[in-house]
């Protein structure tokens, strides 16, 4: 299994991208939200996180293996959450993924089944069932910024991830909650501890 490519990005194309390794050209699908990234790095080497899947009709024989690129493991993540919903499948996610990640993990959070319903084949039954299944799991995604966020793995990731939860629990909306601790993280930097967060949060509400 293929699980990262490194090459030269020779061409974007809707939802492909061309990547050429060596003697070799690799057609890559990357969601809406990789192609924004992707658009200014046309003829420069490039490094995507990938998942393989059969495309076609298994009962007619047709089946083709394809890829799908992302920037980061996060956003790799994201996107394997939204496929293990019922009915959705890795087709009709990176179809589906016009809107950035940090958007619809905000929407799943705050179950916001209108702008779900909205996005490319996710109709309002699909919506409540992405809710339903997925609601208190995007606090991580729901501070995801392009290519900044580090990797999952990493501890101020996890720092800010429990930080923003915090925040939820207490009362605040997630789109709120995310705001507050972007503003410290710009105006502090890193924190070792979610109470760090939570209290430069309250200074900075209390000093306004």
């Amino acid at each position: 299994m293929i699980t990262r490519i490194t090459g030269k990005l020779v061409s974007l194309n809707g939802v492909d991208a061309g990547i050429e390794v060596g003697a070799f050209e690799y057609e890559v699908g990357v969601p809406d939200f990789v192609r924004r990234q992707l658009q200014s790095q046309i003829g420069k080497e490039i490094t995507l996180r990938t998942i393989e899947y059969l495309d076609g009709n298994p009962q007619k024989g047709r089946l083709v293996p394809r890829m799908i690129g992302f920037m980061s493991d996060v956003e790799k993540e994201f996107f394997d959450m939204i496929c293990s919903v019922d009915g959705i499948g890795v087709k009709k996610a990176l179809n589906a993924m016009v809107r950035p990640v940090s958007d619809v993990a905000v929407a799943i959070e705050e179950q916001d089944v209108k702008t779900l319903s909205a996005l490319p084949g996710i109709g309002p039954a699909m919506a409540e069932r992405i809710v339903a299944k997925l609601r208190r799991k995007m606090a991580k995604f729901a501070l995801l910024i392009a290519r900044d966020l580090p990797d999952s793995s990493e501890p101020q990731s996890t720092v800010m991830a429990d930080a923003l939860e915090a925040l939820i629990a207490l009362g605040h909306s997630a789109t709120d909650a995310r705001d507050q601790i972007e503003k410290v993280m710009k105006s502090k930097g890193k924190f070792k501890a979610v109470d760090e967060i939570l209290l430069e949060v309250y200074n900075q509400k209390r000093d306004r």
